[in-house]
């Protein structure tokens, strides 16, 4: 990219990297990988939507903002503790404001065994050879500028390791927290998530708004399942209504691991969601569902690439997406099953619904088969809600609204059904008609 193509986004994040003092400077591999996916990122610039995974989200008005580095007020920054407590989940929690970490918010005092939680920058202070294959990661695909960015600026992140053979019997809680500033900031979190040979983990994920902001906010997360290993990961995401959120997980399940994942994303102006999962063990499966449920004029683009490459490995994902007023939704299911991933289950749905004339949502879903004895479905369909169903309510005396949430909501509860955590899938389901159309 030359001096006349970079962006205001770009020259504010070179800025940004100029005056950074990031966790870990001074290690030689980290310095060199962090120099490297900035050169890249440089380079490239944002994304535009003739690269396929960015073909239905236009990066134009980001690339003309500028965002300042980080937060200096964060670590006082005043929070509402009832916005970062959920029911059913009081177990150790990690808690940033803005990016940084905050001891006085956060619960680490008393561990359970076998569970080890700390800020990624605590974690480089100590041994960080552990963390060199997450952390040295080069990214070189043409849609993976924020992973670029990222792996460039980060600050601090979360480190959880859970010991093999152990059962973390209470649900730990990772919350980050976009908190109104006096600009426009940017933050950068790298996570970095291992679950031994037949480990337990149940996890819970939280994006929340503390005040109106437009914050920035990027995340990379890595998970490791080991031989045996089971991971409960649900994610909330409720941002502010003005801000950009862009997270990229990548997952590998080793042989008879499971995972199950339920997201919920209700905030943000742009929110973008990479999950990559590589089945890479015999017999490991994975469940992932989700949906979306936006108004105004917000923009969630999930894309979802799920590889098959043991033997009798399942996945089945579900997912729903609800858009309202001038909203636009944006869901691609990518599902392959190698060569050698022979008895694999492959499964994928994905249904969404319009409320209005001028809302959108664009799905597209994969398949690509190179095994044999292979069990593999996949659908999508986008439509709006049955009149039957609507007169069948009307004709007893509902009233128009009130049928149209009642749908709306059914048609959205079904991917928290499989949630075993009965306080937390009762909270998720009164976020959720919060934040359906009333009318």
């Amino acid at each position: 990219m030359s001096e006349a193509q970079r962006t205001p986004f770009v020259e504010s994040l070179l800025e940004a990297a100029a005056q950074a003092q990031l966790p870990g400077s001074g290690i030689g591999w980290l310095d060199a990988a962090r120099r490297e996916n900035l050169d890249a990122f440089v380079a490239a610039g944002l994304p535009d939507t003739r690269v396929e995974a960015w073909k239905y989200t236009a990066l134009r008005a980001l690339g003309q903002r500028r965002f300042a580095p980080g937060d200096a007020q964060a670590t006082t920054r005043a929070v509402d503790a009832a916005a970062i407590t959920l029911p059913g989940v009081d177990g150790p929690a990690l808690v940033f404001v803005n990016g940084v970490f905050r001891a006085d918010l956060s619960r680490v005092d008393a561990l359970p065994a076998g569970l080890s939680l700390q800020p990624l920058s605590q974690a480089l202070q100590g041994d960080a050879e552990p963390l060199r294959f997450a952390l040295s990661r080069h990214y070189r695909e043409g849609g993976d500028a924020f992973a670029r960015l990222n792996a460039a600026l980060s600050g601090d992140g979360v480190v959880l390791r859970v010991a093999p053979h152990a059962t973390v019997a209470q649900t730990v809680h990772l919350v980050f927290v976009g908190a109104a500033a006096e600009g426009d900031l940017a933050w950068h979190m790298r996570h970095i998530v291992e679950l031994g040979e037949g480990a337990e983990l149940s996890l819970v994920e939280h994006h929340v708004a503390s005040g109106e902001q437009q914050h920035l906010g990027t995340q990379v997360t890595d998970i490791a399942l080991r031989k045996g290993a089971r991971l409960r990961w649900v994610t909330l995401q409720d941002a502010s209504a003005g801000s950009t959120l862009v997270r990229h997980d990548s997952m590998q399940l080793d042989e008879d691991a499971q995972a199950a994942s339920h997201v919920l994303e209700l905030g943000g102006a742009l929110v973008r969601h990479d999950l990559h999962a590589t089945l890479a063990g015999d017999r490991s499966r994975l469940e992932t569902r989700g949906v979306f449920v936006l108004n105004g004029r917000q923009h969630v683009d999930t894309q979802m690439a799920i590889r098959h490459q043991a033997l009798g490995t399942a996945s089945d994902s579900v997912w729903r997406g609800v858009a309202d007023q001038r909203s636009r939704g944006v869901f691609r299911g990518a599902i392959v099953v190698a060569q050698g991933a022979d008895g694999s289950d492959a499964s994928l749905s994905s249904k969404n619904l319009l409320l209005s004339g001028q809302a959108e949502i664009d799905t597209k879903p994969e398949l690509e088969i190179y095994a044999d004895e292979v069990k593999a479905a996949h659908g999508a369909t986008v439509g709006q809600l049955d009149e039957r169903s609507l007169f069948y309510l009307r004709s007893r005396g509902i009233p128009l609204a009130e049928a149209r949430a009642m749908l709306t909501a059914a048609f959205c509860r079904a991917v928290f059904a499989s949630l075993d955590n009965d306080a937390l899938r009762e909270h998720l389901d009164h976020q959720l008609m919060a934040h359906l159309p009333s009318a």
